[in-house]
This record gives structure tokens, C-alpha cells and sequence, in this order.
């Protein structure tokens, strides 16, 4: 119990980053979307993502070496439909906020990218572990499903002068359906990570350390998925007429927005760092294995939701509006604690 609790707490912690990772988006200044989004993904997919594989490389070799294993293209590859997934993702709390727009992406998300893997992997999810499993996500769904209820309650009772001052772009049906979106297609990050899982096994025989023998898969997964973004955001430099944002600003609002991006991709990518530790704490676990994606997004909506609270993005909610919020973070706490209660 004490192993579980330990690594319980370590995803918290990366959670807790990850939530955190689009709130210095907002000290950037003069850049487009499309032009804070690619850079702040140069940190997260890319150059953090390569420092974290490079401490888990066993003396004597080289990630080239761990990736010349069965499994290596389709992780970049769920990687790449991971990409459309984090794309939509950023769009989903430009019309919905941080807290409801993570909430309901996160929440899909966690149902997928939880359940997908069990049925490729064989497990009967109608008896035994399977059975927890199952049950497990559901009550994650249900504590998301109330705090999307508690969003559209929020919508309902405000004007749209209220709206636009705790969300600037909030639109609630374009939002949902984007949000739906990204949580289904962000499901391939997790379908990648299982698909990388003979790196996962080589780095381990070769030596690596368990709480980091995950970080080659990750980089793997995210190399996939920023190509998809990449490519996305310069066909919208183009098109926008936006690629001069990298070099319009002045010297002290570039090194700003460089250093902002760079910290909310540290942020992002420290939930993925403290999942490839946590899960080294439930090796003797079969069903928190299985439901630690599960896990990690049920923590980014709590955290999501305390930083929309913060934010103010929930001003005006009347006092049932705040009642159903938090029942649904209560529903998603115990979600966290039903694997190891039965």
C-alpha cells in the first residue's frame, strides 16, 4: 500500500505541472496561436522530452540502440494521431476555459485511452481485474460527466457579457465538440506508450533505471505528435500571414515569450516524466497499472478545475453551479482511491 501511495503522489505532482503548464501561456504577448503553440511544443515534445530519455539511457548505448525494436514506428505513429488530439486540445480551452475545457477533453480521454489498451492487451473487462477496470473508468466518466454538467449550468445562468469576461473566445457547442474531439484522438498517447513497450523492456534489460525506462517511449510519442502540430501551425503561419510573430517583436518580448513557452512546456511535460516514475510503484499491481492513464487524467481535471477556480473563470456561478463542481471533483477522488478500496 505505502508503494502505491508513493507513486500515486509522484503522478500528482506532474499533474499538478501539467495543470499549471497554460497558465504562463498567458504572459505571452504579440504571438498568434499558432505561433506560442509550435514554440511552447518545441519544450514540451521535443526538448525536454529528449533531456528526460537521455537520463534513462544505459551507459554504453544510445537511444538509437532502444529504438531499433519492434514497436518504435507505431508508437510514433499513435504518436502523429496523438498530434490532432493535442492541436484540438488548445482549442478546446480557447472556447470553453481552462476548467471545463479540460475537463470534458481530459474525461473522454481518460475513458479511451484507459480501456483501449486493456482490450488490445486481451483483458476480460466483465470479471476479475477487468471488471475493476471497468468499473474504475466509469466512475471517472461519471465525476467528469458532473463537472461538464456543472459547466453547462454555468453557461445557462450567465449573459454573454459574463461569459466572454471569464472566457474571451467561449462558445459551448463549438467547444464540446472539440473538446470530444481532442479527448478521443489525445487517447493514442497511451495507445503509443503500450505500443513502445518492448523499448520499455530492452531499456530495463540494459539497465536502465525503472523510474525513468518509460522516457524513451514518451519522446517517442511525442516526437509523432509534434510533427502533426508543426506542421499544422506553420501551414497557419502561412496562411495568416502570422510567421513574422518570431521576428516582429522586440528583443525583451521575445526572450519573454521564449522563457513562457519554455516553462509551460516544462510544466506539460512533467506529467508524462511522473507517470513513467509512478508506474515503476505499481509493478506489483495489475489493475493500477492498467488504470494509471485513468488516474493521471482524473488528477489533470481536479488540478484543471482549482486553476479555473483561481483564474476566476468560474465568477458568477451561483451557489449550485459550485455544488455540482464539487461533487464531481469528489467523484473523481474517489475514482482515485476505488482500485485499491475492493
Amino acid at each position: 500500500m505505502m508503494e502505491i501511495g508513493i507513486g500515486l503522489l509522484i503522478i500528482a505532482i506532474g499533474s499538478f505541472g501539467q495543470s499549471s503548464s497554460y497558465v504562463p501561456i498567458n504572459k505571452v504577448r504579440n504571438w498568434s496561436w499558432e505561433s506560442f503553440w509550435l514554440i511552447q511544443g518545441v519544450f514540451a515534445w521535443l526538448v525536454f522530452p529528449c533531456l528526460g530519455a537521455m537520463m534513462a539511457v544505459p551507459e554504453e548505448t544510445s537511444l538509437l540502440e532502444l529504438w531499433c525494436s519492434p514497436g518504435s514506428v507505431k508508437a510514433v505513429f499513435y504518436g502523429m494521431l496523438w498530434g490532432v488530439g493535442s492541436l484540438t486540445f488548445g482549442l478546446s480551452m480557447r472556447y470553453l476555459g481552462v476548467a471545463l475545457g479540460q475537463s470534458i477533453a481530459l474525461g473522454t480521454c481518460a475513458g479511451f485511452g484507459t480501456l483501449f489498451p486493456a482490450l488490445f492487451g486481451g483483458m476480460d473487462l466483465l470479471r476479475g481485474d477487468g471488471l475493476t477496470l471497468l468499473i474504475g473508468v466509469c466512475i471517472t466518466l461519471a465525476g467528469i460527466a458532473v463537472i461538464g454538467y456543472a459547466g453547462s449550468l454555468r453557461a445557462r445562468n450567465m449573459s454573454e457579457e459574463e461569459k466572454r469576461a471569464a472566457v474571451k473566445d467561449f462558445a459551448l457547442t463549438k467547444g464540446l465538440a472539440v473538446a470530444l474531439l481532442a479527448g478521443v484522438m489525445s487517447a493514442c498517447f497511451n495507445l503509443g506508450l503500450e505500443a513502445g513497450g518492448e523499448v520499455l523492456a530492452k531499456a530495463k534489460a540494459m539497465g536502465a533505471s525503472d523510474l525513468l525506462a518509460l522516457n524513451p517511449v514518451i519522446l517517442l510519442v511525442t516526437l509523432g505528435g509534434f510533427c502533426t502540430n508543426a506542421v499544422y501551425c506553420l501551414f497557419l503561419n502561412v496562411r495568416n500571414g502570422t510567421g513574422k510573430d518570431y521576428f516582429s517583436v522586440s528583443g525583451a518580448t521575445f526572450l519573454n515569450n521564449v522563457l513562457f513557452c519554455a516553462l509551460a512546456g516544462l510544466l506539460w511535460y512533467s506529467q508524462f516524466f511522473g507517470l513513467g516514475m509512478g508506474k515503476s510503484y505499481f509493478v506489483d499491481s495489475p489493475v493500477m497499472l492498467a488504470f494509471s492513464w485513468s488516474i493521471l487524467m482524473s488528477l489533470n481535471v481536479i488540478f484543471s478545475n482549482v486553476w479555473g477556480i483561481l483564474l476566476k473563470e468560474w465568477k458568477g456561478a451561483d451557489r449550485r453551479t459550485i455544488g455540482v463542481l464539487v461533487a464531481g471533483m469528489c467523484v473523481l477522488i474517489f475514482s482515485l482511491l476505488y482500485p485499491n478500496i475492493v
